[in-house]
C-alpha cells in the first residue's frame, strides 16, 4: 500500500492535493461537534436521508450530523477524485473513507454512490441503493456545486460568476499575493445567465424530488432542504445580483413549488436554508467574498457569534429541519441560518472595515490568517496534530 510524503499544491482557490490523515481528522472532529451540539437522539428521529452533495462543507457535515448524530441511515451522492498508486485523491474522498470506516465501526449505515449527480445513471443508481439498503428517505437535502451540468438531453451547461446589466468594479482580493486589489468583472451574457441557472437552480434539484416521489422513496413527512447564501451588499453586484443571485432565485421558487408537493399532515415540505458565509473553494473564486469573509470571521469571533460549518448544520437540525420542528422562515418562506451573521450590530462593523483594509493592514483589520487556516483544512493541511513531514497511507477506499 502507497505511502508518500504528502504537501500542499495550492493554485489559487484550490490545493491540487488532499493530505489524507488531515481530512480523516477533521472528520472526526466534526463528528464529535455533532453528537455534542443534538442531544438525546430519540429513536425513528431521522431514519433515512439522502445527502446530494455530500463530500464536503455543508454536504458533508449534514451526512455527518444524520448518521453520527442521529443514527440514521445515509446515503450520499457525490463527484470525487480516487487515490491512484502513490497519488492522492481528492479532499472529498478523503473525507468520505473515514466517516466510512467510522460508521461500519460503529455499526452505522453510511454510503456513497460517487458519479455525476446530474446523470439519469447515478439518479438510477440511487434509486436502486434506496430500495436495497437505505429505505425511503425522511429528508433529502440537496448541496451540489459543480461548474456544469450535462442535462438528460445531452446538452452541457456551464455556470460563470458574473454580474448582470453592467460590469463590476470594485473591492477584490489576490489570494496568492495576499492582496486587497480592485477587481473588474464584464457583465454576463444572456446565454450566461441561462447556463447559470440551468447548473446551479432549482430544475436538478426538482427532477430529483419528482424521482424520489414517484419511486415512492419519500416517507411520509419527508422534507427536503436545499443550500443557498445570500450575502451582503459589498458583494451583492457580483452575487446576489448578479448570475449566481438568479440561480438562486430560481432555486427558491423551486422550493415553493417543492413545498406544495410534499407538504403533507405530518410536516412534509421544502425550504432554502440560507447559510453563513463559510471558506469553501467556491467562495474563494469569487473576488469580493475572501476579503468579505476574513472581515466577518474577525467581527463575529470578536462578538462571539461565529460559527463554522458543522456548527450551522448542527443548529440547522436541532433547531429548524428534522422531524417534530416546523422551520421558522422568512417573508420569502426561507430558513435564514444567515442570522448571526447579517445581525446590524455584525454588518456595520463589517462594513466600516470593509473600506477601511489595505493590503498593508490586513492584520489588523480582518482575520485572513483564520480564512487561510480554514482554507488549507479544506484540503487537510495544517490540522493540529497531524504529522506532515511523515509518510501516508494514500490508497483510502470507501468500505
Amino acid at each position: 500500500m502507497p505511502q508518500v510524503v504528502v504537501e500542499p499544491r495550492i493554485r489559487g482557490f484550490i490545493s491540487l492535493t488532499a493530505h489524507p490523515e488531515g481530512c480523516a481528522v477533521n472528520v472526526r472532529q466534526q463528528i464529535e461537534v455533532a453528537r455534542a451540539g443534538i442531544a438525546g437522539r430519540p429513536s425513528g428521529h431521522l431514519n433515512s436521508v439522502l445527502v446530494i452533495g455530500s463530500s464536503t462543507g455543508y454536504g458533508l457535515a449534514s451526512a455527518l450530523v444524520s448518521c453520527f448524530a442521529y443514527g440514521a441511515r445515509t446515503l450520499g451522492v457525490c463527484f470525487e477524485k480516487a487515490p491512484e498508486g502513490d497519488r492522492p485523491g481528492s479532499a472529498g474522498w478523503y473525507n468520505l473513507a473515514e466517516a466510512h470506516r467510522l460508521a461500519k465501526a460503529q455499526g452505522l449505515t453510511f454510503r456513497t454512490i460517487n458519479g455525476d449527480a446530474f446523470s439519469p445513471e447515478v439518479k438510477a443508481e440511487t434509486v436502486r441503493a434506496l430500495r436495497d439498503e437505505v429505505g425511503p428517505v425522511d429528508l433529502v437535502i440537496y448541496s451540489l456545486a459543480a461548474p456544469r451540468r450535462k442535462d438528460a438531453q445531452g446538452q452541457v451547461w456551464n455556470s460563470t460568476l458574473k454580474p448582470i446589466g453592467a460590469p463590476y468594479h470594485g473591492r477584490g482580493f489576490d489570494l496568492r499575493n495576499e492582496a486587497v486589489v480592485e477587481a473588474s468583472i464584464e457583465a454576463a451574457t444572456p446565454e450566461e445567465i441561462e447556463g447559470t441557472i440551468k447548473v446551479m437552480g432549482g430544475e436538478d434539484w426538482r427532477d430529483w424530488a419528482t424521482l424520489l416521489r414517484d419511486e415512492g422513496l419519500l416517507a411520509p413527512g419527508a422534507r427536503t432542504v436545499a443550500y443557498s447564501y445570500i450575502g451582503p451588499e459589498v458583494s451583492a453586484a457580483i452575487y446576489r445580483r448578479g448570475t449566481i443571485g438568479r440561480a438562486k432565485e430560481d432555486l427558491e421558487h423551486t422550493a415553493h413549488e417543492l413545498h406544495a408537493l410534499l407538504r403533507d399532515a405530518e410536516g412534509g415540505g421544502a425550504w432554502v436554508s440560507v447559510n453563513k458565509g463559510v471558506v469553501t473553494q467556491a467562495s474563494s473564486a469569487i473576488p469580493a467574498v475572501p476579503l468579505y469573509i476574513s472581515i466577518l470571521f474577525k467581527v463575529m469571533k470578536e462578538q462571539g457569534s461565529h460559527e463554522g460549518t458543522i456548527e450551522q448544520i448542527v443548529r440547522l437540525f436541532r433547531d429548524q429541519i428534522s422531524p417534530g420542528h416546523t422551520p421558522e422562515v422568512d417573508a420569502e418562506g426561507r430558513i435564514r441560518m444567515d442570522d448571526l451573521e447579517m445581525a446590524a450590530p455584525v454588518q456595520t462593523v463589517v462594513e466600516e472595515l470593509w473600506y477601511a483594509a489595505t493590503t498593508e493592514n490586513l492584520a489588523l483589520t480582518t482575520d485572513f490568517a483564520g480564512f487561510k487556516a480554514d482554507f488549507l483544512r479544506l484540503f487537510g493541511f495544517g490540522v493540529e496534530g497531524v504529522d506532515y513531514a511523515a509518510p501516508v497511507e494514500v490508497d483510502r477506499p470507501l468500505v
